[in-house]
């Protein structure tokens, strides 16, 4: 069985440890061993904020290691962008030569998801934001930088797993 980095704000959910199960018995069910990277207790010599920090740094940077794969929730998070650390999680895949796929919630391009979604972050006619800030156009569902290096799905986590079978089945 091959084992699979669950990247994603999952973690933030009011329900983190629910969801994760749902999510590694889906990937289960597809004959992957997902890895949810939640962590619901800390050693408790680790009192102070930034060796907590620090802590789930090396233990997620690990988890990736570990796995095979990385599939990555890169939906919009608190705005019109994905999540940060998901971001980091999905580059440090790719510089170690691992699979990602990613997904997303609705199809379109970066700027139209932004425009459908966020339509109160964008100016009149539609390519700047309400900074006067470009709208990325490259018909990729994501910023470049996201969008090249990883596949990307749309749907959910059962998308994402459909199409690492597709893209990297020869190579899993």
């Amino acid at each position: 069985m091959h084992r699979l980095y669950l990247a994603g704000p999952d973690v933030f959910r009011p329900d983190p440890l629910e969801h994760g199960r749902r999510l590694t018995a889906l990937c289960a069910a597809h004959g992957f061993e997902g890895i949810f990277p939640y962590t619901a207790q800390l050693p408790a010599h680790l009192q102070a904020p930034r060796e907590q920090a620090e802590h789930i740094y090396r233990i997620n940077i690990a988890h990736i290691e570990a796995c095979d794969a990385v599939l990555a929730n890169l939906d919009f998070f608190r705005g019109p962008e994905p999540d940060s650390g998901t971001c980091f999680e999905v580059g440090y895949a790719v510089a170690r030569g691992k699979p990602v796929v990613g997904y997303v919630a609705e199809a379109g391009s970066f700027a139209q998801r932004i425009r459908q979604r966020y339509p109160h972050a964008v100016a009149p006619g539609g390519t700047v934001d309400t900074s006067g800030w470009s709208l990325e156009e490259f018909g990729l569902p994501l910023n470049l930088m996201l969008a090249v290096p990883a596949r990307i799905a749309v749907g959910g986590l059962e998308a994402a797993l459909a199409m690492l079978r597709q893209e990297y089945g020869r190579v899993l």
